[in-house]
């Protein structure tokens, strides 16, 4: 079986040659930063809001139910270090692991007080890394990062929550491993509070580790809070709020931008990462990475300000994104709660007629159904779960790689799914609707 040999040695040569080539273009050799050396961007953008800022735990005094509240969100918990309590996937024997081939997979283990990624090939290690940082609340999934000094990095493996599994990252082949997939200054920036960053000049980015505060807190909506809270604290019979932004303070624009930061797609800098705050013109900072002639093409994944604009409920009316959400609250798979938001112009005449729909909408119009109440689920049939084309997750595991179901923003009629979902209802019975 010489020919078998010879197949496999070239197979891993070719293996070992493709994670080389990987390892090459997503990992540059670096300078060292210094002021002054030509080709080198050494200004940092410095969202630390340090001699601002009063951090979040100094709005409990004051707001402590929507503090706890708020700390309950998928947007509070989008980042944090690496831990026991904040790593979702399991990490026992026999459900830490994922094959990629018979060549390669990576085993999820904990040593001493390290959680690590390790890379397998032909049977020997050939890189391990650690959990450092963990993106995301869990709710849908996680990534993981880790620190190579001042860089950061995303690990290989991520976590599904749907099927309590470890995938492929998103954006990663189901076919390689590699550890090289740099992580800009955008990313954290929809992930973190705050944080300084350094961009050089040849592509690069550096984070001053000390700056990062995790996940989306009240500073970072309503803007650096120390004055707000000297004002208040020297005059406590004050009621009206000092020194901070509020929701109601922003036009249509300016709160859709809050938004469209982080759920309008990856964007083209203009200005570095964390320099826009709620209330500036985001277009003066990144625009997006589409046309608006290519809205209908958009994927579920990541772009849900762009699928909005193109609904007609948000064209014929003034709604914005907190018109449906409310931040501070965990409204996860709530449609019935959702579904209220969508009678609130509905079920008003003017605002009902404005859109095509009858003058006094009381319910779900679609006459044969009218028994199951489906005015309680508006979303499964008018905003359904889709498949995205992006990312593409390849379960531990699972011989097919999986679409990762997202709920489209484009609110619309979609025939087959609905006829589905009533379908259903019908078989479960009349309260099914709700």
């Amino acid at each position: 079986m010489i020919w078998l040999r010879r197949r496999n040695i070239v197979v891993a040569l070719l293996s070992l040659l493709i994670i080389w080539v990987n390892t090459q273009w997503m990992n540059p050799s670096l300078p060292v930063p210094k002021p002054g050396v030509p080709g080198i961007n050494t200004v940092y953008a410095d969202s630390a809001m340090s001699s601002r800022s009063a951090g979040s735990a100094a709005c409990l005094s004051c707001h402590r139910a929507i503090c706890d509240s708020l700390s309950l969100t998928a947007h509070y918990l989008s980042s944090s270090p690496a831990s026991a309590a904040s790593i979702k996937g399991s990490f026992r024997a026999g459900r830490n692991h994922i094959v990629y081939n018979e060549h390669m997979e990576v085993v999820l283990e904990k040593k001493g007080k390290k959680f690590l990624q390790s890379a397998w090939f032909n049977g020997s290690v050939y890189e391990s890394e650690a959990f450092d940082i963990v993106i995301g609340s869990g709710r849908k999934g996680q990534s993981y990062l880790y620190w190579d000094s001042n860089r950061l990095f995303q690990l290989p493996v991520s976590y599904y929550t749907p099927a309590d599994s470890w995938c492929n990252s998103p954006g990663y082949p189901t076919n390689l491993i590699y550890f090289n997939k740099q992580v800009p200054g955008e990313c954290m920036e929809c992930h973190a509070t705050s944080a300084r960053v350094l961009s050089l000049d040849n592509g690069a980015t550096l984070f001053d580790k000390n700056s990062i505060v995790y996940g989306i807190d009240c500073e970072r909506c309503h803007g650096p809070g120390a004055a707000h809270l000297a004002w208040h604290t020297a005059h406590p019979g004050e009621k009206e709020g000092r020194d901070i932004i509020h929701w109601r303070q922003l036009g249509r624009q300016q709160r859709l931008d809050a938004c469209a930061l982080c759920h309008s797609g990856f964007r083209k800098e203009i200005l570095p990462s964390f320099s826009f705050r709620v209330g500036d013109t985001l277009a003066q900072f990144s625009t997006p990475n589409y046309s608006p002639d290519s809205t209908a093409t958009l994927d579920v994944h990541g772009n849900q300000y762009g699928l909005l604009t193109t609904s007609k409920c948000f064209s014929s009316s003034s709604m914005d994104c907190s018109s449906c959400h409310n931040v501070h609250v965990d409204e996860f798979n709530r449609a019935g709660l959702f579904s209220r938001r969508c009678m609130n112009c509905h079920d008003q005449p003017g605002q009902a007629a404005q859109m095509g729909a009858p003058a006094r909408q009381s319910g779900c119009t679609f006459a044969p159904v009218k028994e199951l109440k489906l005015e309680n689920n508006c979303i499964d049939c008018h905003m359904p779960a889709l498949p995205s084309q992006k990312i593409l997750l390849q379960l531990s595991g699972g011989a097919t790689p999986l679409h990762d179901m997202i709920r489209t923003h484009h609110i619309g009629i979609y025939p087959d799914i609905s006829a589905k979902y009533i379908s259903a209802a019908k078989a479960a019975g009349p309260r099914s609707g709700r």
